[in-house]
């Protein structure tokens, strides 16, 4: 089962994620995409690290999430957050290689049908249109993402406030 989570910053999508999968029963896998490269990110990681259980793994891949997944052990994998990931490829001296990093991620997560996984993003679309060329990039990259793993997902939920709306798959 393939579910996709969306919503705004501090939406309460990441949260939901945990709660999902640790109602599982099953060992979970955690892959993290954040890098701290100031003082509040490291706290802001810090912070999500301590809400969960320390019986997880926990995964870092700020940039090879496909091989993250591929290597993750049976069970339920929660991703968490994929346009952090996104942030990670456009940030790197040829940002065009995200083209390929997309396509792997597409790939692997169509091969593991068998296993639970829960990808958490940022639905960015629901503002106005950024300035500068970068800004623009990323939303148009976090929308083309978001518009094929919902196509891929067995369910897709959008949280806003903390409460969760299903957009595709079975009502809770």
């Amino acid at each position: 089962m393939l579910t996709l989570i969306l919503g705004g910053a501090r939406s309460g999508k990441s949260r939901l994620a945990l709660q999902r999968a640790q109602a599982t029963g099953q060992p979970v896998s955690f892959i993290a995409t954040a890098q701290a490269h100031d003082a509040e990110m490291a706290d802001r990681i810090a912070r999500h690290q301590s809400e969960r259980p320390a019986h997880w793994t926990t995964i870092e891949a700020p940039l090879d999430l496909a091989g993250a997944i591929r290597a993750a052990p049976s069970g339920m994998v929660v991703v968490d957050c994929l346009t952090l990931w996104l942030t990670n490829w456009l940030c790197q001296p040829d940002p065009d290689d995200f083209a390929s990093a997309r396509a792997a991620l597409l790939a692997v997560l169509q091969a593991r049908d068998a296993d639970e996984i829960i990808l958490v993003s940022n639905e960015t679309g629901l503002g106005i249109v950024p300035l500068g060329e970068l800004t623009r990039r990323f939303v148009d990259e976090a929308g083309w993402l978001n518009q094929d793993l919902a196509q891929l997902a067995d369910e897709v939920i959008f949280v806003a406030a903390g409460l969760p709306l299903t957009l595709k798959g079975p009502l809770p």
